[in-house]
């Protein structure tokens, strides 16, 4: 028997392409796979053959794969209509809104150009189970989808559409309320050379802002590269220089956002999550009095929102347990402090604009500036450092890991806390350490990262 490929990590299939996983062969057996298991499920819709949508962002790669994905459907029978570049979350919509069987996007999301990856979404717009992941891992392993191709008159076709972007511009203005507009609203608007660099200019435009744009000139290398929410100083550097009400830096396939205030200050997830949830709980459309955030998140946001009866109901890493912990729940609000904001009742995953428009509103609403809203949140100290490391071993077999850590937070005591993981999509250790002594959170962080890094290369 083979042994079964590890595919998906925490957040879909993602590699350096043109090596394993996202080489043209692998990914057209991973679209055999997800044809095979469509086809054997009872149909969602009522029509003849199953249809998949495929999107990407902008990365050179996006080509190669998307041709090697759709053949692999199509030799499954499927077929498979093409957006092109279109964010995430618009391939979690359209999966949806045009009675797809399932939604596929090739993206790394904040990676690199170097990188690619892909992100299924079922017929609901949901992140697929991870029961599927592993039938799909399962039937890749075993390289016999052959057994299962059609006829030659049963194979599938592929085509491109052209309103995908247009019906996700739509959608996402629908997300904000039809009795406010944005007239008057000066943005600075960065889309990271990525999958939003035609759609996200329009949306603001079109609910009325001044939009100023940087990040829209993607050639296949530039996503993500100095631009978009992993370097938010650009925005708040270009609020303060265009005297803007407001910076938005989204990530290269727009399913994350980080925002700036009209100082030109750095806006996060989690005072973005804090501001949403006290207004949507003074609307009385908090579910609960409750939002699901991360690990990674900061204790303040606990703090802060627990002052206004709200709650804060934790989750691992990865918008996608966010999610689940949604709808097991029957929440409305949560999301990351990287940016992954999900307002469940507009969209089914993380959506860079929808959560910007959201903060907008309240904006609006309360004809407040965003260096007011943000003030409910006081950020306790925190340092996170990022390593590269060679192997992923279990963190208690990592030599005198245990007794390092126990030091730490015996240094901390009650008013600190530590949280180490590997990154689901990179070979990286992530080290996160909270207090309120600055110097000895980073004196801490910095040793146990360095150990780690050391036994771990």
């Amino acid at each position: 028997m083979s042994e079964i490929l590890k595919l998906f990590g925490t957040d879909g299939i993602r590699g350096t392409a043109n090596s394993e996983p996202m080489t043209p062969d692998l990914v057209m057996r991973v679209g055999q796979a997800i044809g095979h298991i469509l086809n054997s499920q009872p149909p969602v819709h009522k029509r003849e053959r199953r249809m998949v949508l495929i999107g990407k962002d902008t990365r050179l790669s996006g080509y190669m794969l998307e041709q090697a994905l759709s053949s692999g459907l199509n030799s499954m029978g499927v077929f498979v209509q093409l957006t092109g570049p279109l964010p995430t979350p618009g391939i979690g919509f359209l999966a949806r809104n045009m009675r797809a069987d399932a939604g596929i996007i090739i993206s790394a999301s904040h990676n690199a150009f170097h990188d690619n990856g892909i992100k299924v979404f079922g017929a609901d717009g949901f992140k697929i189970s991870s029961e599927m992941e592993e039938e799909i891992e399962h039937l890749v392993s075993q390289n016999k989808l052959n057994k299962f191709l059609p006829p030659s008159e049963g194979i599938g076709r592929s085509k491109r559409i052209d309103d995908a972007a247009g019906r996700y511009i739509v959608f996402a203005k629908n997300t904000f309320p039809l009795d406010q507009s944005l007239d008057g609203l000066r943005i600075v608007l960065d889309c990271a050379n990525g999958a939003s660099y035609k759609v996200a200019p329009a949306i603001f435009e079109e609910l009325g802002a001044e939009v100023i744009v940087l990040g829209n000139q993607p050639n296949g290398f530039n996503i993500n590269d100095k631009v978009g929410a992993l370097f938010p100083e650009k925005v708040c550097e270009a609020v303060k220089k265009y005297r803007a009400d407001v910076g938005i830096s989204l990530d290269g396939d727009a399913d994350r956002v980080i925002m700036a205030d009209e100082k030109g200050e750095i806006v996060n997830g989690d005072h973005i999550l804090s501001v949403c949830a006290l207004h949507m709980n003074e609307e009385g459309l908090l579910p609960e009095n409750t939002i699901v955030a991360t690990q990674m998140s900061n204790l303040g946001l606990d703090l802060a929102l627990n002052e206004h009866g709200i709650q804060v109901v934790r989750t691992d890493v990865g918008d996608k347990y966010v999610v689940e912990e949604m709808r097991k729940k029957g929440l409305s609000l949560g999301g990351e402090q990287s940016g992954h904001i999900i307002h469940l009742d507009h969209s089914t995953t993380g959506d860079g604009c929808v959560a910007a428009l959201n903060v907008l509103a309240v904006m609006k609403s309360k004809g407040k500036k965003l260096s007011q809203l943000k003030k409910i949140f006081k950020d306790i100290p925190q340092v996170l450092i990022n390593r590269k490391v060679k192997y992923k071993r279990p963190l208690e077999e990592v030599k005198g890991f245990n007794e390092m850590l126990r030091d730490v937070e015996k240094k901390l005591g009650k008013e600190g806390r530590t949280f180490i993981r590997y990154s689901g999509t990179e070979p990286v250790i992530r080290v996160l350490v909270e207090g309120k002594d600055r110097r000895l959170i980073g004196k801490c962080a910095e040793e146990l990262a360095s150990h780690l890094q050391k036994e771990l290369s």
